[in-house]
């Protein structure tokens, strides 16, 4: 498999690594740590892959309650969730991290990796990776300019499994407005930096709409077309959207069967050149079509 490309997580075997699922993974759900509660749900959400979060969604005096509940969850082997402590250098970070190592000498425990949040050093990732599992995934999220320009460093860090996106943090950072036309360079940076590191496409950053399923479903076709691989969740209604803005649509593979139909004999097809980069875009749509139950 070939960096930005993915196998679709509901094809994929339960005991799949930690690495395997996030890799391949379009929605990633977040879950409060302190609502232990609300795990059950996010498992249950059709989310392809679970994070409890330990950072913005827990106040700072109830980490040390979400860090016990989500231990607890996942040492149960109940349900397998990546983890997103809190950032290096923080009063809670070392607690969670020799917590959750301390959870993968379980036999059955169902942590899948760890999302590390305000990544901008390859040395800090480098000394995360080396201690965890080498099956466990590990996803630098990028939410700062120092982030951003340490892209492709953090993503070539040996067995960092993927790149994340953080638009709110990052435009708080640059002192920009958080709408999507102003992350272009942001978004394309961290796309390049995971093609040009070998690893799969990155995760966007979450849609701030809830209900607004045409707001979640533009924003999520927008990252597709910038050539992330998935996109970050914080709501259940937001994961049908997100699922369905990386499919390709009806028309999109009517135009590749035209395409691939037309290989080595027209050089035009409905009044657009035809070369080998367009004719390898139609199969790896059709491929990719291919691939979801629904298509067939």
């Amino acid at each position: 498999m070939t960096a930005g490309e993915t196998t679709a997580p509901a094809a994929m075997s339960a005991t799949a690594t930690g690495a395997e699922l996030v890799s391949a993974a379009v929605t990633a759900l977040f879950v409060p740590g302190d609502r232990p509660e609300r795990f059950a749900k996010a498992a249950a959400s059709g989310a392809d892959v679970v994070i409890i979060d330990l950072e913005d969604a827990v106040a700072p005096a109830d980490k040390p309650m979400a860090l016990a509940s989500t231990v607890d969850a996942l040492a149960r082997g109940g349900m397998r969730a990546l983890v997103r402590v809190n950032p290096v250098g923080t009063a809670s970070h070392d607690a969670e991290v020799s917590a959750l190592l301390a959870l993968t000498e379980w036999p059955h425990h169902g942590l899948l990796g760890i999302v590390l949040p305000k990544a901008e050093r390859a040395a800090a990732l480098n000394g995360l990776r080396v201690s965890l599992p080498a099956d466990l995934a590990l996803v630098p999220l990028v939410e700062s300019a120092l982030g951003l320009v340490h892209a492709l460093d953090l993503a070539g860090v040996p067995g960092v499994t993927r790149l994340a996106f953080g638009a709110i943090d990052f435009s708080l950072d640059i002192n920009a407005d958080s709408a999507d036309r102003f992350l272009d360079h942001a978004r394309s940076g961290l796309v390049v930096a995971s093609r040009a590191a070998g690893i799969a496409a990155p995760l966007d950053t979450p849609s701030t709409e809830i209900r607004d399923e045409g707001a979640v479903a533009a924003s999520a076709k927008l990252a597709r077309n910038f050539g992330f691989g998935g996109k970050l969740c914080i709501h259940p209604a937001q994961i049908g959207a997100v699922d369905a803005a990386f499919l390709p649509s009806d028309t999109e593979i009517e135009w590749a069967h035209g395409v691939v139909g037309a290989e080595g004999g027209a050089t035009q097809v409905d009044g657009q050149m035809i070369d080998r980069p367009v004719t390898e875009r139609a199969k790896r749509i059709l491929e990719q079509a291919r691939k979801e139950p629904s298509r067939g």
